[in-house]
């Protein structure tokens, strides 16, 4: 009797599954086709819109070019996204440990999230080496969302738990050595499975904001940019009238970001999937 409800709700996962999958590829195609088709009706010239099978031709024409360059932007928002989780992580963990540090540092963190990147990255190109600056937009952009989600994460630790943690022989003895390797401790035991949530909903965040740093920052470049990313080429097909590369670099960015999104999602759902409710209650 207990093995047809189990067949049943693997039944009704794979089809939501199916589903999930299928509703938004569905509606990418209309959408796609409904674009092919106002092309060729309307008979809109490429230098203002060029068609989608245009596109494809000339990414595939186009292909060695754009590839090189989307590589280049690849690697500023994998090292950005790299330098933030190292920073903003370490960061959260030093404020965790000491208010005097927290109060006196986190206002600067969120004066540095607030101010626009497209302000700061001229600045960045003045005082700095061209790719040390696109590598500084890309980390500016995406240190935020995990020290502030890191902060969060350490934070919500339910205050019983934490009484009962100190209730079996860990409160601190005096000492202010003694204080910090008790917090050391609780941060390690206590917090951080707290903290990981939080922490993976900031990476997904991050990544995203480590792409659009990049771009901005090669976008900032302009002309210096020549022979990087792909902001760099998506500004010389403009200048050129060059309409169906512009959007076939356009493509690939989006199809790039999206594929890291994927990559930290499932990241996300195999570190949680077994104990937190967000994502183990997908699986029912």
């Amino acid at each position: 009797m207990s093995a047809q409800p189990s067949k049943l709700a693997s039944s009704r996962s794979r089809g939501q599954t199916v589903l999930r999958i299928a509703m938004p590829l569905g509606i990418l195609l209309l959408a796609i086709a409904g674009w092919e088709a106002y092309v060729q009706i309307a008979a809109v010239p490429p230098y203002i819109l060029p068609a989608p099978v245009l596109v494809a031709r000339t990414m595939m024409a186009d292909w060695p070019l754009l590839w090189a360059s989307l590589l280049v932007t690849l690697e500023t928002t994998i090292l950005g996204l790299c330098l933030a989780v190292i920073g903003g992580v370490a960061l959260a963990i030093l404020f965790s440990l000491s208010r005097v540090v927290e109060y006196s540092l986190y206002p600067l963190a969120v004066v540095l999230q607030v101010t626009p990147v497209i302000a700061i990255a001229p600045l960045l190109l003045i005082y700095l080496p061209q790719d040390v600056a696109v590598l500084a937009c890309a980390w500016i952009v995406a240190f935020f969302p995990v020290l502030s989600n890191t902060m969060l994460g350490l934070q919500s630790v339910d205050r019983n738990l934490l009484g009962l943690f100190e209730l079996y022989g860990t409160t601190p003895a005096p000492g202010a050595f003694a204080q910090l390797r008790s917090r050391a401790r609780a941060l390690w035991i206590l917090r951080r499975p707290a903290a990981l949530p939080a922490f993976m909903a900031g990476l997904r965040i991050a990544t995203g904001l480590s792409l659009i740093g990049a771009v901005v920052a090669e976008m900032a470049a302009g002309s210096a940019g020549a022979g990087s990313g792909l902001a760099y080429r998506m500004i010389e097909s403009q200048y050129r009238l060059n309409i169906p590369r512009l959007f076939a670099a356009l493509v690939l960015l989006a199809i790039v970001g999206v594929i890291l999104f994927l990559v930290m999602a499932a990241i996300s759902h195999l570190a949680l999937r077994r104990w937190h409710e967000s994502e183990s209650g997908r699986e029912r």
